[in-house]
């Protein structure tokens, strides 16, 4: 077999990722092994947990979330709060909304995990608001470090992309404010590793149930073959699979836009199924990967998806007073017809607001959301911005482009190169995240949804940053790096709501839409 070229030149050849796996197990120490990513996650925790009680106020869309968690507590689903209702909730006089249920937006998984911060603080705390999304972030930049290094098998690239992520300004704000954008991206990227997961397992099993049947002799198959046997085995024995379909029915259960992803990632599992009966030798291995390992794969994914999706609306189905659960004497007949008018909401907002952002302007980063801003007589501002560290955003972009034109046009593809599966999760994360919003421009949209990109951008740097070093470029990669710190301590009082003076504000605008 013909020995592979490399992928875009700059990404490591899969003989020198395997050397450099295998030099890690013997030359790292231990202590550097467990102190590295401790003191990642340690940055992270600093980040997202100091000063969570500040504002004390809900600020953006908390006013939404945060009591529809409380209402969640109070009655298993979202109840009428009224118009004025922020003020009181702060000060704690008001901790429930009337019984009559109010229509919203999104599914409840999102607000029942905030409604877990809310139940061991209390609603009346800011801390008790925001600590199950200051987990999540956390918790996402753990992750994050475990699918790099399932992707790349290198420790050092693994702990860039935890880093990445742990300064970036986009991720520590969304783990700093009650949404739910920043509990989607974790979700997201824990389905992500279990899909990971499953293709050294499938792998595994395609070569014994091949060997089994002679099938890896193609020259000189066995006199007693079926035809049949051609398209190779069905295999259904996939745990992770299956995982990987659980944890994305919860993430659908956060955020409608979740099935994007879903469906994108879904359909690569297929794809990198049926290169893996080429690389294995069945003869049609793309009828047999599609047309009979498909619908496994299907039967094992979309009916786990859609039954741990439907049991997070258990509280809304077990009670009556839910909008519009008395429509139907059939719980499930009334809740279709619920996300039917969810639907035809979303597709409808088109409502102008000060900070939205088109989706085609997100690469530029032309409009980041304004969470919170309040002045003081002292001539001092607080103020909270999702803008990501610059720096790292726009090389992230320049890398997802770089590693698109690598797979493009390199005579390396997928199916032909261990990077390939780290190239393909990478394009396929940001693509799903990102093109999609591109088909409703009319609405009204905001930059904090890229959390959801940001594990899949500071990946594909990381895999641009392992080309350099392998090029002999740690020199560019240790400035590019002590730059990235610079900026995000920069921008860290912009994030963290820490107090500024006002003219000081001013200088991190860098781009008149930032305002």
């Amino acid at each position: 077999m013909t020995e592979p070229s490399a992928m875009p030149r700059l990404l490591p050849t899969p003989e020198r990722a395997a050397a450099a796996v295998d030099r890690a197990a013997t030359r790292i120490p231990r202590a550097v092994r467990i102190g590295v990513p401790a003191a990642i996650i340690g940055v992270a925790a600093a980040t997202r947990l100091i000063g969570l009680d500040s504002p004390a106020t809900l600020v953006f869309d908390e006013t939404y979330y945060v009591k529809d968690a409380a209402s969640l507590l109070a009655y298993g689903y979202e109840g009428r709060w009224p118009d004025d209702a922020d003020a009181q909730f702060e000060s704690g006089a008001l901790t429930r909304p009337d019984a009559d249920g109010a229509f919203v937006a999104h599914p409840p998984f999102g607000k029942w995990l905030i409604a877990a911060g809310l139940a061991a603080v209390g609603t009346a705390n800011p801390v008790g608001w925001r600590l199950s999304t200051a987990l999540a972030g956390i918790a996402l930049v753990a992750l994050v470090m475990v699918l790099a290094h399932l992707l790349l098998k290198n420790f050092t690239l693994s702990m860039v992309a935890g880093g990445l992520i742990a300064i970036d300004g986009n991720a520590i704000v969304m783990s700093r404010v009650a949404l739910l954008d920043g509990l989607l991206a974790v979700t997201v990227v824990a389905a992500v590793i279990m899909l990971v997961k499953d293709r050294a397992d499938y792998r595994a099993q395609l070569a014994k149930r091949v060997a089994r049947s002679g099938r890896d002799d193609v020259e000189h198959p066995p006199p007693n073959r079926r035809a049949r046997d051609d398209w190779g085995p069905a295999i259904g024995a996939r745990p992770w699979l299956i995982a990987f379909g659980a944890t994305f029915g919860l993430a659908a259960s956060i955020k409608w836009s979740a099935l994007y992803l879903f469906a994108a990632f879904a359909l690569l599992s297929v794809a990198l199924d049926a290169i893996d009966r080429r690389r294995a030798g069945v003869p049609f291995w793309l009828s047999g990967g599609v047309l009979l390992q498909g619908p496994v794969s299907f039967a094992l994914t979309v009916p786990v998806a859609a039954a741990t999706h439907l049991l997070t609306w258990a509280g809304w189905l077990t009670t009556s007073g839910g909008w519009g659960r008395g429509r139907d004497d059939n719980a499930l007949v009334a809740l279709a017809d619920y996300q039917r008018e969810v639907y035809e909401y979303h597709v409808g907002v088109t409502s102008e607001h000060s900070y939205e952002a088109p989706a085609a302007l997100w690469p530029l980063l032309s409009r980041p959301t304004y969470m919170h801003y309040e002045a003081f007589d002292d001539g001092t501002v607080v103020a909270i911005s999702g803008i990501p560290n610059p720096l790292i955003w726009w090389l992230a972009w320049a890398a997802i482009i770089l590693i698109a034109i690598g797979c493009a046009f390199a005579r390396t593809r997928i199916h032909r190169a261990h990077d390939g599966l780290a190239a393909a999760i990478v394009l396929t994360g940001v693509a799903a995240g990102w093109l999609p919003w591109l088909l409703y421009p009319e609405r009204t949209m905001f930059f904090f949804y890229t959390i959801v990109l940001v594990p899949f951008l500071v990946i594909g740097l990381t895999m641009i940053v392992g080309g350099i070093l392998e090029r002999g470029g740690r020199v560019a990669v240790i400035v590019l790096g002590a730059l990235a710190i610079a900026v995000s301590a920069f921008f860290l009082p912009l994030w963290m709501g820490l107090p500024l003076p006002i003219d000081q504000l001013s200088w991190r605008y860098w781009l008149p839409s930032w305002v």
